[in-house]
């Protein structure tokens, strides 16, 4: 195995745990394959473990967390049943789940999605990629029961690593329908045609304590995607739920959801969320509670400004057509966003409308999300619940 050693006094990240080696701290890059196995050490000869090499790609070696001298079905099985054992604790009986969380779990580049008796896989990486039939070959040791594996591997981060984006069925036939159980609501998923794969898990927790609040409230869900905070409010007594979001499949699987569930006090249409809150506050419509979960606004450092900007035109238009007392959900997926940034723009956009906000809740991504401290990479995601004191 090939030892890469980095420059001296550039491992302070590394000694803190950070999974990502960068090609400008390395002594020497070498004419080495993608994907292949090399060991980094610091100038003084101290080991960060082993990883996936690559030779082109700023980030030059994925960790692996540990001094792994070779990559087998056997290795990812174990790594599989530590990472399953975690959130059978955390999150007994649940069949819907996110098993590998990428770095969280030491596999940099690599998410696995377990929806009852199907899993569904992102390589973001070429080690990963490369590994491809390992993975799907220890899926199947850990889980015997498995229907189908599907890959959905159309992240444009993947192009950075030269890898084509591809989605399909690895292993198995997919059950049709596919339905999950979430807290109660009923979620039947198009795991080949939806987004990432198949279904907003971070967000479920955060969802029940919204759910928790909506009882006789009138309550607007923008982003809404398959309908996941809308249902859950319409299930917990809302007097009426809208969603909204454009995308006219996400609006129609949203639809299809709360036939499933027998909820008539919730809709959904297809329109932009920034068009239709301007359109509610000019109108004169008030809502009890308003939910905002956008996309990320930033995906580099170079958006950010425009994201502050995104985020503070959404909570604006927000607060504006919310009832006096109402509740504001504020959600952002956007890693290079922290809470503390939102919670800036927050203050500023309620001072500049002269509501006051109250912070009744902060979430963050669930526990099948877990972060890996010393990379900030790993938490993404912010949910911030405000009453507005007027």
């Amino acid at each position: 195995m090939t030892t890469l050693t980095l420059r001296q006094k550039r491992d302070d990240r590394y000694r803190g745990g950070h999974l990502w080696v960068f090609r400008d701290d390395l002594q020497s890059q070498p004419d080495l394959p993608a994907a292949s196995l090399v060991r980094v050490v610091s100038a003084e000869g101290f080991s960060y473990g082993s990883g996936f090499y690559h030779p082109t790609s700023k980030i030059a070696v994925r960790l692996l967390g540990a001094d792994v001298e070779s990559v087998t079905t056997e290795f990812f099985a174990d790594r599989f049943s530590h990472a399953l054992a975690v959130r059978q604790a955390l999150l007994p009986g649940q069949h819907a789940f996110r098993l590998i969380h990428g770095e969280s779990d030491l596999l940099s580049g690599l998410v696995v999605d377990i929806y009852d008796s199907v899993a569904v896989i992102q390589m973001l990486a070429a080690g990963m990629d490369a590994h491809q039939q390992n993975i799907v070959d220890a899926l199947r040791l850990v889980f015997p029961s498995l229907q189908a594996i599907v890959e959905k591997n159309t992240a444009r981060v993947r192009e950075l690593e030269g890898l084509e984006l591809r989605d399909g069925i690895l292993y198995g036939t997919v059950p049709t329908p596919l339905d999950i159980d979430e807290y109660g609501v009923t979620i039947r998923l198009d795991l080949l045609g939806g987004q990432k794969t198949g279904y907003f898990l971070d967000q479920k927790t955060n969802r029940t304590i919204v759910a928790s609040l909506a009882k006789g409230k009138r309550v607007l869900d923008c982003f809404c995607n398959v309908g996941g905070f809308a249902l859950h409010a319409a299930k917990a007594g809302a007097t009426a739920v809208v969603g909204v979001d454009s995308s006219a499949s996400a609006i129609a699987a949203a639809q299809q959801n709360a036939q499933l569930n027998r909820l008539g006090n919730v809709s959904f249409e297809v329109a932009n969320a920034f068009d239709f809150l301007r359109e509610t506050a000019q109108q004169g419509a008030r809502w009890d509670i308003i939910i905002l979960d956008p996309p990320s606004f930033a995906k580099k450092r170079s958006s950010i400004d425009r994201a502050v900007a995104g985020y503070a035109e959404l909570n604006r238009l927000a607060l504006k057509a919310l009832q006096p007392g109402g509740i504001l959900v504020s959600a952002s997926c956007t890693q290079l966003v922290p809470e503390s940034m939102l919670l800036d723009i927050l203050y500023r956009e309620a001072a500049r409308l002269k509501r006051r906000l109250r912070l009744l809740y902060r979430g963050t991504q669930a526990a099948d999300h877990p972060v890996l401290l010393g990379m900030p990479e790993t938490q993404y995601l912010k949910c911030l619940v405000f009453d507005v004191l007027d």
